[in-house]
This record gives structure tokens, sequence and C-alpha cells, in this order.
């Protein structure tokens, strides 16, 4: 099992994903045939294997497929049983290799392979490291062609997690919560890599769109929480280690409350710590010290969290960037001339599926998009998700989510 280590915890999963011993003769073809599941994803799930000439010594992964105890109830049968899963009979007996299902006794209980057709990721929790990783954690056990890693570490030593997914040479990366108090854009970012992945392994187009097209032409970079430690402060207050506690308290000045909190641990605001005209954000905010919001460091790309960040960018030489933040239903799309001529268009594209307004311009520097555009000079975009204060209440993801969803997916296929 997949597992990535939470703050406080190893993550236990709550699924078992579906893994089978081949017996002689068996293919990944084969086994697309039989589960429905693209060769190309089961590829992808299983890239140690020999495709053609399995090992039955070998474990394969059945992406986008658990494994559940089933009860024989009367006038059950292995034919039927496949039909109402809608998969091919010989998947019963791949997975209960050890049991003669010819003779099904009422009571009886066999392992059958059920295809996820609903999300992992819940959106009605607050999204804190924790549970972000719980939620990063079964995905990665049940849709194992989906990769990560880490770039790096927070202050506090949090892992900071990348993903990718596809394998086309176009490279689209995405990120949230640089603001510890925008941590809903994590949760909406890992809502949509969820129905990106039910759609490739359903085989379902999304809003008209089919998706495999997409796997095979984009790969989708995401470092869904760039802020581990400032999420963590905003939804469950000071950490329980002496020296973060006392830090924070004294740059909140002792008041209880950190739900207006931007910055990371060290009262450092991360969007704004890019080298794109840094001295003249260090010279206008107020704070000139770390602070919950605004600060923008004693230099540029001092925060660990920053500079893992750049560093990924730098490495991945992306054709797109798009930055996560909340509010006021609008997004941000050049700087200082240095935009391409080609981001107007996917500005105009955003724009139609989404009902935000396109802003061109605004009077920031040494945000991540600023940096990005003036160091590639390649399309980057800001949305600035929902309206209201931020934090902005969970009752609003649904509507958060509907307007973006077509953001999102148009990023890949623009």
């Amino acid at each position: 099992m997949k597992q990535v280590k939470g703050k406080n915890r190893l993550i236990e999963n709550r699924f078992t994903s579906l893994k089978v011993n081949p017996r002689r003769g068996d293919t990944l073809w084969y086994y697309s045939q039989l589960f429905g599941v693209r060769l190309g994803l089961l590829t992808e799930a299983n890239k140690k294997l020999n495709a053609e000439k399995l090992q039955q010594a070998s474990v394969v992964a059945i992406a986008g497929f658990v494994k559940e105890a089933y009860k024989i109830k009367s006038g059950d049968t292995a034919y039927s049983l496949a039909r109402s899963l809608h998969i091919g009979l010989d998947a019963l007996y791949l997975v209960n290799h050890n049991k003669d299902l010819t003779k099904l006794n009422v009571g009886d209980t066999i392992d059958v392979p059920k295809r996820l057709t609903d999300r992992i990721v819940d959106s009605t929790r607050k999204y804190d490291s924790d549970v972000f990783t719980e939620d990063l954690n079964h995905l990665l056990d049940v849709y194992p062609f989906l990769e990560c890693s880490t770039i790096g570490q927070s202050v506090m030593e949090k892992p900071l997690y990348h993903l990718k997914l596809g394998k086309g040479k176009k490279k689209i990366h995405w990120n949230g919560s640089f603001h510890a108090n925008e941590w809903i854009t994590s949760s909406v970012i890992m809502t949509f890599l969820n129905d990106y992945l039910l759609a490739l392994t359903n085989n379902q187009p999304l809003r008209g769109v089919p998706v495999y097209p997409l796997f095979e032409q984009v790969t989708l970079s995401i470092v869904p929480m760039v802020n581990p430690d400032g999420v963590d402060l905003v939804l469950l207050g000071p950490s329980e280690e002496e020296r973060y506690h006392q830090e924070a308290a004294a740059i909140n000045r002792d008041y209880p409350d950190f739900t207006g909190w931007k910055a990371n641990i060290r009262g450092v605001d991360l969007n704004n710590q890019f080298p794109a005209k840094w001295e003249i954000e260090k010279e206008r905010k107020e704070p000139k010290a770390p602070a919950p919001r605004d600060y923008p460091g004693d230099d540029a790309l001092t925060e660990p969290e920053v500079v893992a960040m750049a560093e990924l960018t730098k490495r991945e030489n992306f054709d797109m960037v798009v930055a996560f933040h909340t509010q006021g239903e609008e997004f941000y799309w050049g700087y200082e001339g240095f935009e391409p001529v080609e981001a107007k268009r996917m500005a105009e594209e955003f724009e139609r599926v989404s009902n935000y307004k396109s802003v061109r311009y605004v009077d920031s520097h040494a945000g991540y998009k600023d940096w990005f555009i003036q160091e590639f000079k390649k399309p980057g975009f800001t949305l600035e998700l929902g309206k209201g204060i931020n934090p902005l209440p969970l009752s609003q993801f649904g509507n958060i989510y509907l307007k973006v969803f077509g953001i999102c997916l148009a990023s890949l296929y623009i």
C-alpha cells in the first residue's frame, strides 16, 4: 500500500485497492479488456512490469478498482455477479483464484472487484494538512498512475507534495494555498483531480470533453498545498511545538483568532517573495516585520516553501501555470508586458467557461504568476475564487467549484 506521511501520523487507508497475481499467459492488455480500463492507464500504473509477459509472482494494480467482501445471497451465481458489476466473469475468478465459484452457497464470502464511481475527496471537511494527506493517500492507492514526490519541506518540516498526472509533452502546473486562509483552494484542486481520475477510469467525458486524449497529450503538475504550516494554523490553531506557538502568538500580538492569517508560520507572505520587482513590494507594504499578512520578507526567496516552488518551476519548464487564490471571481493574466500573445486567447476562454472577470494588469509585484511570466515569457494566471471575506466558508464550495471547473478543464485543452 502506497502511503505518504501526515503531520502527526501515518494515514491508514480506508480502501482496499485491487491488486491481482497474474496467471500464466495473462497480459495487461487482457486485464484492460476484462475490467474495462484503458491499457495506457494500466501500463502507467504498473510501470515496473513487463506488460506483455507478466510474471506469476508479480502484483498487478487494477487502477480505479477496489476489492470488497461480498456475502452470497440466494440466487447469486458468479455469472450474475459479474453482470451486475459490469466486469468480465474471469475477473471474479482472478480475484478469487483459491475458491471454486461454481459451488457458491448462501452465506459464503467472496471478494468482488468494484469500480469506484464516487469521489474519495470529501469537500465538506475543513482542509488542513492531515485531511489533505489522507485524501492524497487514498488517491495514490486507488489510482497508481498518479505520481507523487516531495519538492521540499515547509518551515515546520512538513512535506510539500508534488503530483503529476498524464504523459504528454505539454506541461501545465497548478498550485493552491500559497495563502493560509485560502485553504479552500486546495480542496477545489483535489476535488477536480478526483473527478479527472474518475473520468479516466470510468471512460467518461468531463462536460463533453474526452479526457483520455488529455492524459496522453498533457502532463498536469500540481502542488495542492504550498503553505501547510499556515493552513494548519488557521484551521487548528497554534502548533503544540512551543517555539512555533510562541512565534505565531507574538506575530499575531497574542490575539487568539488566526483566521485572518495569510503568511507562512514565520509571518512571511509567500506570494510576495518572488524576484519580480520584489523591492517595490518591500518598500510599499505596510508591515516591516513578520506579520499575519503582506510582509514580503527580508529579501526575495528566503522561505523554504518559495524556494521549493521556484526550483520546481525552473526544473520542469512549464508551458503554463495557474495559481489558485481567493477571492473576487476574477483572474489576472498579465505582467509588465512580458505575457505572450496567446495568453489573451487563453484568458478569453477562461472568461467564457467561468464568467469570471478577466483582468490583464493589477498594481502588484513579487507574486508567483508575476515571476513566472517575467522569467519564462509564458502564460500565467492567478485565479481569485469565490466572493466574500477570507477564509471563504465551506458553504460556498459548491458554487465556487461549479464556476472554476471550466477553467480547470480549459487549462488542459486550450
